[in-house]
């Protein structure tokens, strides 16, 4: 399903938190270019201001920066607005291990400061990002929703939290909440700099300039990687999904697996270059394998995935090869 099918009332505004990253800059992008008015609201901690730039001048866009942090901030944003899509956050298991009290404040509380200023806004839809994280070490493929096992970081600990306060949300004050639980989304403007990089993008660059790229772990490890268009599709539907649907969690994936030294054999052949990788240690907090079930996200959503990988990641190192 092309999201550019999916329609809204003439005048709907959409508020994208985190829109100046990687999955809220593209949410904008589709957002104005389907001709609704977007607010953008990022503290630019981990966002990048080239994401946005090519919107500031855009009749139907507004950019605010602060701190979701800041219940006054939130309010503020979410005044006259018909539709949430809440990505802020910050992200990556291993820094969220360094960093575990900071992660609850900008994950957690961040999060219930966005969900009261909904609230109080009467805002219709409220669609939040939560991640494949919250499964832990439950072991069972394909991941379903309601068989999670023990978490292993502190970012996904505020993920699950998040879910279920936005179930409280749903029960208690009757704001229409939707958990987006995204498996290793990759796409166009996804950084691949820093420590904490996603391993697509990571592994492209160091292709790209013939440099030879660490895989964590013995590259037996697989994931569900999810193109950005599938995200952007599930989002705009969960805008307009029953109230029947609300207070839950969705997989938001293809429904595939691949191995990460299958992947890594992918990129080279597609960037035609022969490099052998090097290995490291596998990363403290990692899922060994992941694989989503997303037929709830079928059923309730009416979800259906365009982009498998091999779709996908043509268009990502197309994406790179001019913008790197």
């Amino acid at each position: 399903m092309d999201y550019r099918d999916i329609a809204f009332p003439e005048g709907s505004v959409f508020l994208v938190t985190g829109g100046a990253g990687f999955i809220g800059s593209n949410l904008c992008e589709a957002l104005l270019m389907m001709g609704y008015q977007v607010k953008c609201l990022d503290d630019l901690s981990t966002g990048k201001a080239n994401n946005i730039e090519p919107f500031l001048g855009h009749p139907k866009f507004v950019f605010m920066q602060g701190d979701i942090k800041d219940f006054a901030v939130c309010d503020e944003a979410c005044y006259r607005v018909d539709f949430i899509l809440h990505q802020a956050a910050w992200g990556s298991v291993p820094r969220s291990i360094e960093m575990p009290v900071f992660y609850a404040q900008n994950n957690i509380i961040g999060t219930v400061n966005m969900l009261e200023a909904a609230r109080k806004n009467c805002v219709k839809k409220f669609v939040y990002a939560s991640s494949s994280s919250v499964y832990g070490d439950e072991p069972h493929l394909p991941k379903r929703e309601g068989i999670e096992g023990e978490r292993l970081s502190p970012y996904a600990v505020t993920k699950f939290a998040n879910e279920e306060y936005a179930k409280q949300y749903t029960e208690h004050y009757g704001l229409d909440t939707y958990g987006l639980r995204y498996f290793n989304v990759f796409g166009r403007r996804q950084d691949p700099n820093g420590a904490y990089a996603a391993v697509i993008p990571k592994f492209i660059k160091a292709l790209l300039s013939d440099e030879v790229p660490t895989i964590n772990g013995d590259g037996t490890q697989s994931r569900d990687f999810t193109y950005i268009d599938n995200v952007i599709q599930a989002n705009l539907l969960a805008c307009k999904a029953s109230g029947k649907s609300a207070g839950m969690a969705y997989n938001i994936a293809f429904g595939g697996r691949e191995y990460l030294n299958d992947m890594f054999i992918t990129l080279c052949k597609l960037l035609d270059k022969k490099i052998t990788p090097h290995y490291g240690p596998a990363r403290k907090g990692d899922i060994k394998d992941s694989n989503a079930d997303i037929s709830r996200a079928r059923e309730y959503l009416g979800y259906d995935p365009e982009y498998d990988f091999a779709k996908g990641i043509q268009e990502a190192i197309d994406w790179y090869r001019e913008n790197l």
